[in-house]
């Protein structure tokens, strides 16, 4: 298994105690990576089936908008100039705010009619009706304008982000959490051979010490029989090597 494939750590219990609560970590954010990028997803539908049946009821809108500009400047000529004169300021304006969708941000603008109207009595004289069909339609227009710019704008935010959240999401998935497994199987490996060399030390061990005490056991027996005292142990001048004589 190459360095590339887990996690470089010495295997102790602190670190497969660590690997565990950071595989737990980045499960919990895969989940919440995961239902971020559903929500995403849908709100991006959303919007998208908006913005198809805006830009349709757009065509249709201008259309009707520039079949009653012909009809008005076929009734009282040009009116451009007399329009231009009468107007200073912008009476629709377009007020911005934000929209909070799984922590995107998303822009929203609304339009906001500022003043009076300037152009009320224009047509007063002949074409009355046809400008007030401009004014209807042509403001149809422009909200509708608005709204496609906030739906538009809310469209490539949204792209971007759901591109971002999916490789996110993908890079757990494929790297993080697999690579974090392989690391947990690596350290309880190495900690499952390091208990069967301890228990194999400790066989071993316990079984020199078998062998001593029982040769311990048979110089007793035999000095006892010939009328000696038994050496101790404990008067030897070395002891000798229980795993590697």
């Amino acid at each position: 298994m190459s360095g590339k494939d887990m996690i470089s750590v010495f295997p102790s219990r602190m670190a497969l105690t660590l690997m565990r609560a950071r595989l737990r970590g980045a499960q919990k954010g895969h989940s919440l990576l995961k239902k971020k990028s559903d929500a995403l997803t849908i709100k991006f539908r959303g919007i998208l089936k908006k913005i198809i049946e805006t830009k349709t009821m757009m065509g249709e809108v201008m259309r009707e908008a520039s079949f009653t500009m012909a009809e008005a400047k076929f009734a009282m000529g040009d009116f451009n100039s007399l329009v231009l004169q009468n107007t200073d300021k912008a009476q629709l304006k377009v007020k911005s705010r934000r929209d909070n969708v799984a922590g995107v941000n998303l822009p929203i603008f609304e339009a906001i009619k500022d003043g009076s109207d300037v152009n009320e009595y224009t047509g007063l004289a002949r074409g009355g009706q046809q400008i007030d069909r401009i004014k209807k339609n042509f403001a149809k227009a422009v909200s509708l304008l608005i709204d496609l710019a906030s739906l538009q704008s809310s469209f490539v935010i949204l792209d971007e982000v759901i591109k971002v959240t999916n490789r996110r999401v993908n890079a757990i998935e494929h790297v993080i959490i697999p690579r974090i497994e392989r690391t947990l199987s690596y350290i309880v490996s190495e900690l499952d051979e390091r208990e069967r060399e301890e228990f194999f030390r400790m066989k071993k061990l316990q079984g020199k010490k078998a062998q001593v005490r029982a040769a311990a056991e048979q110089k007793r027996a035999a000095a006892g029989n010939e009328g000696e005292p038994a050496a101790s142990i404990l008067d030897q001048e070395r002891d000798d090597d229980l795993l590697f004589d």
